[in-house]
């Protein structure tokens, strides 16, 4: 299978009609679509992605055996080669790890019916108003016999997927509050009860499909060419600009124009890699002198924690979701909330007390037997990859600064872990990166392809999406955390 020939499909029929057709602008074209009656569907955005080019996608493994083994198997599993899979595949060992666990948890046996699995994702997606991931689980849950009427809207689901809307609903945005009353309201639903194993199936999924609607918009993943708002009928109005350019790959006209202005020099972001390199080499040397105290730890944790709360985005706004995502989830004015607002106070969850590596994994998996040993893996896979480079120094140990952001991310949740010095985040994580990563783990329907291009201006586009797998497996380890808490607390 070639990737090429793959990733360029979705523009056949454009090609097909346009070769057949001419075009005017370039003098070659015959006037036949007009006789024809022909409406051509065109591309409306630049490859898998509007954040990265589409080229450098293209080019991420071309000779790749293993690649092409991947797109093989996931082409086989789904019938598709989705857009998360293609920028995905900068990171090959990570993306065979995620199809095979998201191919567990959709096709695989397990405590749910198959179109309550698409239905659950569904709902996930649209919390975050991931119009991406709703469309592709819309065409799942028909394909596998789901009953197009729960599509108008989740009262028409039945009442044991409308119980789930307020799981879903504190998971998503404050996943802090869930408690085992929660648990034992949908346990002790009478007719309508779900079981602890379809609990666990339906939690991973809902934590599963959260995370992946980050990714979705913190790669700025397109829709495919026949989805909603991937293609348009209308001919580009850029001035000077043929339709053949299409085809030929020239489409990117626009974005090299936004993109030729105000951008920070090459040596400003080459002194950012620099200067974070140096900070990552003196704290090493300040970690071999001395060690904080226990209570010194515990202190600057409660500072990161109270200073995450003021890190927000200046395009910070409520985002109006539209109807047809809307329908899928109730109480739509419901987001996210930093949890010690207004007075309010929230118990640091304490990883010593409560762990995925002895108390969530061993959980999961007995109650869905094998998938926590693949979100295990893919938890390990995300954290520990590294390819010991950053921009373009090699030799890098970067474990501390994955370390940082990993850390950061369940330090907003307000999970802490008692052999971690907080003061190391400040020291690694500037604020426009702060910025981003808050945004994509709490309200990720308000990234901007600003926010992706102002932090590590000097990093490859690889490394930023490994960033993002950072950030979408911390997000659900943290959320899994607090829901696999809950339902330990009701158990015993």
């Amino acid at each position: 299978m070639r990737r090429c020939s793959l990733e360029n499909e979705a523009y056949t029929a454009s090609l097909a009609v346009s070769e057949l057709l001419g075009c005017r602008q370039c003098g070659g074209g015959r006037g036949q679509d007009e006789e024809l009656g022909i409406r051509i569907p065109r591309p409306l955005g630049h490859g898998p992605s509007r954040f990265i080019p589409e080229k450098e996608i293209l080019q991420v493994g071309s000779e790749d055996a293993q690649m092409h083994a991947l797109f093989a198997d996931s082409f086989a599993a789904l019938g598709r080669l989705d857009n998360i899979t293609l920028v995905m595949v900068f990171h090959p060992q990570y993306l065979e790890s995620f199809l095979k666990t998201q191919h567990y948890l959709l096709q695989m046996d397990g405590p749910l019916p198959l179109h309550y699995r698409h239905y659950i994702g569904i709902m996930a997606a649209a919390r975050h108003q991931c119009s991406y991931l709703v469309n592709l689980h819309v065409n799942d849950f028909l394909h596998v016999g789901g009953d197009p009427k729960w599509l108008n809207g989740l009262e028409n689901a039945p009442q044991k997927l409308r119980n789930l809307g307020e799981l879903n609903k504190v998971l998503a945005h404050r996943p802090w509050l869930i408690t085992k009353e929660h648990i034992e309201g949908l346990l002790k639903a009478e007719e309508h009860s779900w079981s602890l194993a379809e609990l666990v199936h339906a939690v991973v999924l809902l934590t599963h499909y959260h995370s992946l609607a980050s990714f979705t918009f913190g790669c700025g993943i397109s829709p495919e060419i026949h989805c909603d708002g991937g293609h348009t009928f209308r001919p580009p109005s850029v001035s000077n600009y043929c339709i053949c350019d299409i085809t030929n790959g020239n489409h990117n006209v626009d974005e090299m124009q936004v993109n030729s202005a105000g951008n920070v020099s090459v040596s400003d972001s080459f002194f950012e890699v620099e200067a974070l390199m140096e900070k990552m080499k003196q704290l090493q040397e300040c970690r071999d002198e001395e060690e904080a105290s226990q209570e010194e730890m515990a202190s600057r944790f409660e500072i990161e924690k109270r200073e995450s709360m003021f890190v927000f985005s200046s395009d910070d706004e409520e985002v109006t979701p539209a109807r047809d995502i809307s329908r899928h989830f109730e109480d739509t004015s419901y987001g996210y909330k930093d949890f010690s607002r207004h007075g309010m106070h929230v118990p640091t969850f304490r990883v010593q007390d409560y762990c995925w590596e002895d108390h969530g994994y061993s959980l999961v998996n007995r109650l869905y037997p094998d998938v926590g040993q693949l979100i295990d893996e893919k938890f390990h896979i995300a954290y520990n990859l590294t390819y010991n480079t950053m921009a373009t120094h090699k030799d890098v140990d970067t474990s501390m600064l994955r370390r940082a952001i990993w850390n950061y991310i369940h330090c907003m949740f307000g999970i802490r872990y008692d052999d971690y010095d907080y003061g190391e985040i400040n020291q690694l994580l500037d604020r426009s990166f702060k910025v981003y990563i808050k945004t994509i783990v709490c309200a990720p329907e308000k990234v901007t392809k600003r926010m992706y291009d102002s932090f590590w201006r000097q990093f490859k586009h690889s490394e930023k999406v490994h960033v993002n797998l950072l950030l979408i497996e911390a997000r659900m380890q943290a959320e899994l955390l607090y829901a696999l808490r809950a339902i330990t607390r009701y158990m015993t």
